[in-house]
């Protein structure tokens, strides 16, 4: 299953809301600071990475992905006006956008999966709340799944955030992450037609709502020069619960490791007068 998306994008999105990438790479190779010049309507950076992970939630088998990213630092919008500055205060409130895409699971992915049926892809759309106090943040998502599930999803951690030099932004913590009834008996739950197909080793399972995994993430970001940004990040999740109680879980792997990295350019333009 090409499943990159379900934490890369969440990831993009997190970092748009930020503005953190921009605040990087506003310095030129020099060190000057351009942050007097005119700002743009939109300042958009697109790029495109590698990554390397579990190939469904709970394998036990890696492959490489592309890695996406979209990170938009400023939005305006026809009515409203400059919705995204580029700037994050650091004591208060923020809200953001939350995306997310998980693609199709088939029974070809894994002998593991042998007799299960096919897991159409899956958008995930919905919003996230954060507070920043200085060098530390929380933040809560809640996302609807259309396609491949349709219950809901949602993440919530702690990040620390630091900038050890002027063009070095590392953003680390651990976080929960939630799925509804829906979601779960989707990715983790075995249907007795399934444990009873031809081949099939699993065992029928039906799992409930509740706290899927925990984990640790870590994302450093580097402004090359004022345009190009270098990311990296990795990611740790270990299956808890009903989650890890299910047996695709078992017969694969509890802990899930992701790692990634990628280039971005910036793109700044105005498009309304």
């Amino acid at each position: 299953m090409n499943s990159c998306f379900l934490r890369v994008l969440t990831v993009g999105l997190l970092l748009a809301a930020q503005g953190k990438v921009a605040a990087a790479s506003d310095r030129s190779v020099d060190g000057a600071d351009t942050a007097a010049k005119p700002q743009k309507q939109f300042v958009i950076h697109l790029g495109m990475g590698g990554q390397y992970q579990p190939k469904y939630p709970g394998a036990d088998s890696y492959i490489l992905t592309p890695y996406p990213i979209v990170v938009v630092d400023r939005l305006f919008v026809p009515g409203f006006g400059q919705v995204v500055d580029g700037t994050e205060r650091t004591r208060g409130w923020g809200f953001y956008p939350a995306f997310s895409f998980i693609g199709k699971r088939e029974a070809s992915d894994s002998p593991d999966l042998t007799g299960t049926n096919t897991i159409d892809s899956s958008v995930e759309l919905g919003f996230g709340v954060r507070y920043r106090y200085n060098w530390l943040r929380g933040y809560a998502e809640v996302k609807q799944g259309f396609g491949g599930y349709s219950g809901q999803a949602g993440r919530f951690g702690l990040e620390v955030i630091t900038e050890p030099t002027e063009r070095l932004e590392l953003v680390f913590g651990p976080r929960i992450n939630w799925g509804s009834g829906d979601y779960m008996r989707t990715y983790f739950g075995v249907t007795a037609a399934e444990a009873a197909a031809p081949g099939s080793t699993l065992t029928p399972y039906s799992p409930s709502a509740g706290i899927s995994s925990v984990g640790f993430d870590l994302t450093a970001n580097y402004a090359l020069t004022r345009k190009t940004t270098l990311h990296l990040r990795a990611g740790w999740d270990r299956f808890v619960g009903d989650a890890a109680n299910s047996p695709i879980v078992q017969q694969g792997d509890d802990d899930n490791i992701t790692i990634g990295a990628g280039l971005s350019y910036r793109f700044d333009f105005n498009a309304f007068n």
